[in-house]
């Protein structure tokens, strides 16, 4: 049976890349991109769209059936620092999303689930440097506490109803092709934002603050490699640790500083610093290396670099 794809949460950061990269690999016509909202120009012209409430189990049954979907990819989600200001909503829309996509699963209306996790799972007894696959969670936050908890029912949906749902922990994710979207780790994006504008930036966590990152380009490999697995090598049914790089606010500013010498940083931490207090520095993401054959393929130097010469030409 050929794959048709259905993408929920597919005009925020990484769903409008994701749904992109599956276009380009799959007819456009066999990806839906769905949201809660209209995405950008590109996304619109580039294939079908439907306007979805992910908490809506009908409506995602009904398009389901429409166009014969095998695949679902949920993005929709609400993230960390927004889902602090909103923690039942954010639960709501995190919890109830997933289960909607499950259940279609277990009713065989579906075959395949990618749902991502995060490293929000991880919390302050979590073992921060190369935090290991499988260790003590304890999130602190809202987000962290809904990922943890997805994690624990996609693999229950796994074990009890053989549901092939396949997920990754994403760190802080980075590009130039969509704007921050209520992250903590965002500021590794709003930071050459205004470093172009204004050679400034005014940054929400202090200068040593080491959070596990990743070029969105290798978030979107992943998530394909991961999905194109063969169901018997995967060894994780939570969500597997994944990994690239590591820096802090002082690292990132000074390869800035690089491009744009009279680049200047002024550290004001907020209410997200204890969040990423929580999060580990560095992530073990031997398993999903082994399991899969993942491989990162961009640091900090050629991150930024990209950044800096594709912001420019905006």
């Amino acid at each position: 049976m050929k794959k048709r794809i259905l993408i929920i949460g597919a005009s925020g950061q990484i769903g409008s890349e994701l749904t992109a990269r599956l276009r380009s690999i799959y007819a456009p016509h066999k990806v839906i991109a769905s949201d809660i909202r209209e995405g950008d120009e590109t996304l619109m012209k580039s294939g079908p769209f439907e306007i979805l409430d992910a908490t809506d189990y009908d409506a995602i049954e009904d398009v389901i059936l429409q166009y014969e979907i095998t695949d679902v990819y949920l993005m929709a989600a609400m993230l960390s620092a927004t889902a602090e200001k909103f923690p039942m909503k954010a639960w709501n829309l995190n919890m109830n999303s997933l289960f909607n996509v499950l259940n279609l699963a277990k009713d065989k209306k579906i075959n395949t689930i990618f749902w991502p996790s995060s490293i929000a799972v991880f919390g302050p007894t979590t073992p921060k440097i190369m935090t290991p696959q499988r260790t003590v969670m304890e999130p602190s936050t809202v987000y962290g506490i809904s990922k943890q908890t997805g994690e624990r029912w996609c693999e229950y949906y796994f074990n009890k109803y053989n549901v092939d749902v396949r997920s990754i922990r994403y760190p802080g994710l980075i590009s130039y092709r969509t704007l921050p979207g209520g992250g903590t780790t965002d500021y590794a994006i709003d930071i050459f934002h205004k470093a172009l504008k204004h050679q400034k930036y005014i940054c929400f966590l202090n200068e040593k603050t080491s959070l596990p990152m990743m070029y969105i380009d290798d978030a979107i490999d992943a998530t394909l490699q991961i999905m194109e697995a063969d169901s018997a090598n995967l060894s994780i049914r939570n969500s597997y640790n994944l990994a690239a790089m590591s820096f802090n606010p002082e690292e990132i500013a000074k390869e800035i500083k690089k491009h744009i010498p009279d680049f200047k940083i002024i550290y004001q931490p907020d209410f997200r610093q204890a969040i990423a207090d929580s999060w580990p520095q560095s992530i073990d993401d031997s398993q999903a290396r082994e399991d899969w054959g993942w491989k990162h393929q961009y640091n900090l130097e050629e991150m930024t670099k990209i950044m800096i010469e594709n912001l420019n030409k905006e």
